[in-house]
């Protein structure tokens, strides 16, 4: 029923408004490989990881003055995605981009190599948190190393299961597991 969808879509974009942005330079990596269209996010039919990360970057492009979106796999492609777009605009943007394995390490090696300047990096993947030849960890200290910056990495696997990628021992990194409503106010405060 379109005047249901016109009515959820409405306040979905409503809610944009209580989100605190993070005042930083935020750089958005959304996982576009395959397993993304597994399984839903909260038990939500429909809702799959996909779905819910084009949503959380949508949400970013609207509240952040200073953003950057880009997909992951195994290679880093930028996404456009700016704030007037619609969720489903947004979802098969993302569909379109070439998928392979994960590799979560890839934002912070992307930002080194291209000398960003990131002060919070939020990777939204499912539950597949493979890594290629440096973990995501590392991966951040040494950014950190290259930019002098101290920035912050969130990492949310959409899917809850067990999995570690943040270093539990740098409170500058971590990590989410399963996603529910409030995630982006505890991200945010995290970030702030």
């Amino acid at each position: 029923n379109q005047n249901v969808i016109s009515a959820l879509d409405g306040a979905f974009y409503k809610t944009f408004g209580n989100v605190k942005p993070s005042g930083g330079n935020t750089l958005i990596a959304l996982d576009v490989s395959g397993s993304m269209t597994w399984g839903n996010v909260g038990g939500i039919s429909g809702f799959n990881p996909r779905v819910a990360s084009a949503a959380m970057a949508l949400v970013t492009a609207n509240v952040e003055s200073n953003y950057h979106i880009v997909g992951f796999s195994h290679n880093m492609v930028d996404v456009n995605i700016n704030p007037s777009m619609s969720l489903t605009d947004v979802e098969n943007t993302i569909s379109r981009i070439r998928m392979g394995s994960t590799d979560c390490s890839l934002p912070m090696t992307f930002a080194k190599r291209k000398n960003l300047s990131v002060d919070n990096f939020a990777v939204y993947t499912d539950n597949e948190t493979y890594y290629g030849r440096i973990h995501p960890s590392q991966a951040l200290v040494d950014y950190r190393k290259h930019s002098g910056k101290n920035s912050r990495l969130a990492v949310v696997g959409m899917t809850a299961t067990n999995f570690t990628i943040a270093d539990p021992k740098d409170p500058g990194m971590m990590d989410f597991v399963g996603f529910s409503s409030d995630a982006p106010s505890v991200m945010g405060s995290f970030f702030r």
